[in-house]
């Protein structure tokens, strides 16, 4: 008991004391602290980054946030998911059939149903087996990082690009090599930078596409020469289409599965988009590879090792996918993306008259477009941080700073919100602009 309290009043009146200090005090010093990568990845975290925006905004203020910060347009009553996918949860969950454990790498007749969705648009037919379940894209883009994982290893991420592949390489000591989109060239991967980036340790190139947060959606000529690009330096492409179908520009979607022939392609995807249903937390990786590399380099022995020790989706949502994929009609698909291509036209065309802000291409998928701040036109703005905390502060206006995904003094905004709303939060954005504007510019 003695040497508790003198543990209690050491620690307590002097928390920074000496660990020699202590020990002489009879106290043996704590053996943990800081799992300092973590500390790392977690300030990649656009959600960490978000919550820093939103702590500036006045709690009694007069104006009602809004949020042009996270893709989920679920929290509109016009964006809702179709009842055919709601009726799918309730079935399963009172069939009594789906409360038991999954299996590691998912329930068969959702694996099924997910291989039949993808294979519609590949040239060849993909197997259950090629597909594994997990809790969103996001415990499946944690997968593959980890499996990638080696000592020395390098990985290619897109900049601007989403900042949770980055997040997961800190995590996992994987190396990470950022190669440029080109903003002139709506976006396309820079393929002269990535061949002088890669080396005999570069294992694979991430893409995302339709993209986050750019908003475009790749040729099938640009994804073909991507494939070459990768085939020719040895390594996988891993294709995150979360956004998959989600588009409303001249460009259609093309899977980068269609060139698995060519190089081996790990897919990420889920529901959570085309559906609106981020919570649900369904999501999947699959191996588009018909000549067999992943299998024979062990890359899928390394996925499913590493699901045996991780979490499962909830196997009520897994049950109900094959209804879900099955019955869902055209109509609700063409639904949101009429509403989504309504507001990315009013995003573009109101951004066009905000003078310190430009955007470079018109969002033709996605549910993000990036544009460009030109703090020149600005007075009493230090960077995009500033700006976003500032916009917080003055107009409840929530906007993610381009900083978060590599791009200082840019602005990933969301345009995946009621129109109404859309249109109250560009002109808060406006009149904010108009209000910090250099006098000599007005």
């Amino acid at each position: 008991m003695q040497s508790l309290i003198i543990m209690v009043t050491i620690l307590g009146d002097n928390p920074t004391v000496d660990a020699k200090m202590v020990a002489e005090n009879g106290v043996k010093k704590w053996q943990f602290g800081l799992n300092e990568a973590l500390a790392v990845a977690g300030s990649l975290s656009i959600r960490g980054t978000l919550s820093k925006v939103i702590s500036c905004v006045e709690e009694a203020g007069p104006k009602p946030m809004v949020s042009f910060g996270n893709g989920d347009p679920s929290l509109f009553p016009c964006f809702r998911t179709t009842p055919i996918a709601e009726d799918a949860i309730v079935e399963a969950v009172r069939s009594a059939k789906h409360n038991h454990y999954s299996p590691f790498v998912g329930l068969l007749p959702a694996r099924r149903a997910v291989a039949e969705y993808l294979s519609k648009e590949l040239p060849y037919k993909l197997s259950p087996d090629d597909v594994f379940l997990t809790s969103g894209c996001q415990q499946a883009a944690e997968v593959v990082m980890t499996a990638l994982a080696r000592p020395g290893a390098n990985i290619l991420i897109p900049r601007p690009g989403f900042p949770l592949y980055e997040a997961r390489c800190v995590v996992h000591d994987l190396e990470i090599r950022r190669f440029n989109l080109i903003p002139e060239k709506e976006w396309e991967v820079d393929l002269d930078q990535v061949e002088q980036l890669a080396d005999g340790n570069t294992v694979a190139i991430v893409l995302i596409n339709p993209n986050n947060p750019c908003g475009n959606v790749y040729t099938y000529q640009h994804l073909e020469k991507i494939a070459k690009t990768a085939r020719k330096l040895g390594i996988m492409v891993i294709t995150d289409e979360v956004y998959g179908h989600i588009i409303f520009g001249n460009n259609p979607f093309v899977p980068m599965g269609v060139f698995g022939d060519i190089v081996p392609v790990i897919t990420l995807g889920s529901i959570s988009k085309r559906w609106v249903v981020p919570g649900w937390r369904l999501g999947w990786i699959v191996t588009t590879d018909p000549n067999g590399i992943l299998k024979k380099t062990k890359v899928v022995d390394s996925i499913e090792n590493y699901l045996a020790i991780t979490s499962d989706p909830a196997t009520f949502i897994q049950g109900a996918v094959p209804q879900i994929f099955e019955k869902t009609k055209d109509g609700f698909f063409s639904k949101i993306i009429h509403l989504l291509r309504e507001d990315a036209e009013t995003c573009f065309n109101k951004i066009k008259d905000i003078k310190c802000i430009t955007c470079p291409h018109k969002p033709e998928g996605s549910m993000f477009v990036l544009v460009k701040l030109d703090l020149s036109c600005l007075e009493d703005i230090n960077d995009d941080v500033d700006f976003c905390c500032k916009l917080a502060k003055e107009e409840s206006v929530i906007i993610c700073p381009g900083s978060a995904l590599d791009m200082k003094n840019w602005l990933r905004i969301t345009f995946a919100v009621e129109p109404a709303t859309l249109d109250v939060g560009l002109e808060r954005l406006k009149s904010f602009c108009q209000r910090h504007e250099k006098q000599s510019d007005k």
